[in-house]
């Protein structure tokens, strides 16, 4: 890795610090037992260069270090390599809940495994010792209601402990988990459920957020109405103490009997849990990841990335219907105590989460992008209020961050806080663009690509790219990448989702730019780049510019241009405004900005209010639905209305759709 001196560097690690780390422990590790040839214990571009280019050492080696559980010891690291298909460990069998509940540093029965906190300031601290024993109890229900292996349980639940001890009792027994958060409607969590066919459901009787409580007792009868395989529905009394549901079991009841807490050996490629893809074109794709590869691959992001020691407190801000809340609950996995928060970020105001942070002394502090643009926009500087000198590591994630944002963090929260800026996703159950604790952090970039994986910038003929903007591409396997979709028999959606451009290697969908530095910087989604005069631009740093302004509160862009047309499309820009804000009064002020910010070519064409953009229930924009709308796509074709947070906000494009010939027509 070579210093830009263009590139300002906002944070650096202190070499003592450094020297410390796990990750610098690891490294001296792999010299001394290994035989590994690195320079020194920080540096990373070699441990990285070994990473991917002994994959087979390099994986073994990170198992036998961060201490994976064989009951069967694996005949080789990876017996099948092409993409897909790769075979990690074969011959070992593991169990997921055994690495997160063994008794071990940070896992003692006094040790505090979990904080609980709600917005409406209730908390709960459970120790190891009461998380085992509420493992064992609900492992018990389980079998009561006949799970056994590959059987799948399915939560409709917040962030919370009864979810957290039915996913690890579930884990126990080798079936296989998925939950959703509450907010979803029924058709949404329907879509989701059904693919997979639950035979037990968790569910509450309501959640809060934002102040308010909202029952969705109803929801829970129209799934168990709808989902005939269910065996058993247990409700538990999230918001009245005293709710029931008739057809369903309560938790006190479905808990009441205890039992062994054992740990079901099964193959490393075994299913652990079934996430979803955010459903913009019908229904959500059932992702399945495996026991181990999501055990190996947390257990090095966690203790060798974000360097998580046993105590220490782990949180991230998330709901169960992101994979987020899978990456979180895995802090259990290095012994840290994981800190789950269920309600609003901002309620009662922006600070919530930062008075979180100082009470319970976070280490790794984990937020969305958009929430830290938010607390920017506010004028909010959390280190005038609060005590954060606790916090090691900002993580940020959902969307890029931009450069503003990292001049926040360390003006407003702190100079002493390294921004882990980071970039996966639910098909990976992972980041792989991410920090490490003996990397700089540069303004606006992702510092590394993770160990273990080899990410590159490709053009259209599958070059590699350095300093210029192309397909996020990953050349080799790893092993959390899903062993299938659901219902993929012959995997043919598999290979259409991920290796369609380039055959035998993963293209992720977004824009990247690898730096001679071996960082990254992130541009959007390659399928709604902006791309004028034969210019790319990823939306990430239009909507930098447009949201950078008082007056809007969101906003979409649109590059009509479709594939094979002859000429370029429209531009279109769609604009949320405040209140007693005016398009006359900010449009000339956007355009200036634009032309000089970016380019006279991502001025757009037009700019259109909304009242409101599209986004799937994980908050993503609907960027390609509504490219594909207005380019003449039927929306039923275009978008699942279930997979929207508002499907009414999809009504302005429609009518745009018909209002307009399609581009290019």
């Amino acid at each position: 890795m070579t210093d830009d001196p263009e590139v300002e560097t906002i944070w650096s690690p202190e070499r003592a610090r450094a020297d410390r780390t796990s990750i610098a422990d690891f490294a001296r590790w792999a010299r001394w037992e290994k035989g590994v040839e690195l320079p020194s214990a920080t540096d990373y571009g070699a441990l990285h260069a070994w990473s991917v280019g002994d994959l087979d050492g390099f994986w073994a080696a990170a198992a036998e270090y961060l201490g994976v559980i064989f009951h069967d010891r694996p005949t080789v690291t990876l017996g099948v390599r092409t993409m897909p298909g790769a075979e990690w460990f074969p011959g070992a069998t593991l169990n997921y809940a055994e690495h997160a509940l063994t008794p071990g540093p940070g896992r003692a029965d006094a040790d505090l495994a979990v904080v609980f906190a709600q917005e409406d300031g209730g908390e709960r601290l459970v120790t190891h010792a009461e998380l085992r024993d509420q493992v064992a109890r609900a492992c018990t229900g389980l079998r009561a209601a006949g799970v056994e292996r590959g059987d799948r349980v399915v939560a409709l639940a917040p962030n919370s402990v009864e979810t957290l001890v039915v996913f690890l009792a579930a884990a126990s027994l080798g079936a296989v988990w998925s939950s959703c958060s509450p907010d979803f409607g029924a058709r949404a969590v329907h879509d989701r459920f059904a693919q997979i066919e639950p035979v037990v459901l968790v569910a509450v009787d309501g959640y809060r957020y934002g102040g308010r409580s909202f029952d969705v007792r109803a929801t829970v009868a129209e799934l168990v109405e709808r989902l005939p395989t269910l065996r058993r529905t247990v409700l538990v009394p999230h918001l009245d103490p005293a709710a029931e549901l008739d057809g369903t079991m309560g938790w006190a009841e479905f808990t009441a009997q205890t039992g062994p807490l054992a740990f079901e050996p099964v193959p490393f490629d075994h299913p652990l849990w079934v996430l979803y893809s955010s459903g913009t074109t019908g229904l959500p794709k059932g992702i399945v990841h495996s026991h181990g590869g999501i055990v190996v691959e947390h257990l090095k992001s966690l203790r060798l990335h974000y360097d998580l020691q046993p105590g220490e407190r782990f949180f991230w801000f998330t709901t169960t219907g992101w994979m987020m809340w899978n990456f979180l609950v895995g802090g259990l996995l290095v012994g840290a105590t994981v800190v789950l928060f269920d309600g609003s970020p901002g309620h009662p105001d922006l600070g919530a989460l930062w008075r979180l942070a100082e009470r319970h002394r976070i280490t790794v502090f984990g937020v969305s992008a958009p929430y830290l643009h938010s607390c920017l926009k506010a004028g909010l500087r959390p280190k005038d209020t609060v005590d954060l000198t606790a916090m090691r590591a900002l993580g940020s994630t959902g969307s890029p961050l931009s450069a503003d944002g990292f001049r926040w963090i360390a003006d407003a929260a702190g100079e002493h806080i390294q921004i882990c800026s980071v970039s996966g996703g639910t098909d990976v159950c992972a980041g792989f663009l991410c920090a490490a604790p003996t990397v700089p952090v540069w303004l606006g970039e992702l510092s590394i690509a993770a160990l273990g994986v080899d990410v590159h910038a490709y053009d259209e003929a599958g070059e590699s790219l350095i300093d210029e903007v192309g397909e996020l591409v990953i050349t080799q396997p790893m092993p959390s990448m899903p062993v299938r979709l659901w219902n993929d028999p012959d995997g043919s959606r598999l290979r259409e989702a991920y290796y369609d451009l380039y055959p035998g290697v993963w293209r992720h969908g977004d824009w990247v730019r690898a730096t001679s530095r071996g960082s990254f910087v992130i541009y959007g989604r390659s399928d709604s780049t902006l791309n004028r005069g034969g210019v790319r631009m990823g939306t990430a740093d239009f909507y930098a510019v447009v949201e950078g302004f008082e007056e809007v509160t969101d906003s979409l862009v649109i590059d009509t241009t479709t594939l094979g047309q002859d000429g370029e499309g429209a531009l279109l820009c769609f604009l949320v405004l405040r209140a007693g804000s005016s398009l006359e009064a900010v449009e000339p002020r956007l355009r200036k900005a634009l032309r000089a910010e970016l380019s006279p070519r991502h001025v757009p064409d037009r700019f259109l209010l909304v009242d409101a953009v599209p986004r799937t229930l994980n908050g993503k924009k609907c960027e390609v639905p509504v490219k594909r709308i207005l380019a003449g796509t039927a929306p039923e074709r275009a978008i699942s209305a279930g997979a929207l947070q508002d499907p009414e906000s999809l009504a302005p494009f429609l009518a745009l759709a018909v209002a307009e010939p399609r581009p290019g027509g």
